[in-house]
């Protein structure tokens, strides 16, 4: 087994969910990963792991903007939202599941670009070392990034939950 096939054994699920929570769409994610994974056959990187991360960040970044230009796009051509039925418990399932993505992204987005990133990389299980390489903060700001991220994130969590349930009332 080669050194890349260990990789992306060992790697394709974090690349995925790091992915994921950069583009949210689980399908997207994974066709995202699986390019990751044929341009490191392609380069073969020195520094394998944080090599693949910086790819993905970097593919997730373009499908933000193509996503941008699609959604301009389909603006143009219609005015009306298409809306698709289903089953009346089904869809108050994937409702109260897309409402706490909805949440989820809204806290990320909310965030410095640094603190996301940082965050998003840890939580794809990449070392403190790693995340100061791809990012190039020294790896003893790492740490203190994260816990203010993770700080930050659980405020502007907070923050949208106190918003809706004022809007509510």
């Amino acid at each position: 087994m080669t050194e890349l096939e260990h990789l992306y054994q060992t790697m394709f699920s974090s690349v995925v969910r790091f992915l994921y929570r950069k583009v949210w769409d689980q399908d997207r994610a994974e066709d995202l990963a699986q390019e990751v994974f044929i341009r490191a056959m392609a380069h073969n990187p020195e520094k394998p792991r944080a090599w693949i991360f910086a790819v993905a960040a970097n593919l997730a970044r373009d499908e933000a903007r193509s996503a941008i230009r699609r959604r301009k796009h389909l603006t143009l051509l219609t005015n009306d939202p298409v809306t698709l039925a289903r089953p009346d418990a089904m869809a108050d399932e994937t409702m109260e599941h897309d409402e706490a993505m909805a949440q989820v992204h809204e806290a990320l987005a909310a965030l410095s670009p640094r603190d996301r990133e940082v965050l998003l990389l840890w939580d794809a299980g990449m070392s403190y070392q790693e995340i100061a390489e791809q990012t190039s903060l020294a790896v003893g700001a790492v740490g203190t990034t994260l816990a203010r991220a993770r700080r930050r994130l659980v405020e502007a969590h907070d923050q949208n939950e106190s918003g809706r349930h004022a809007a509510r009332s």
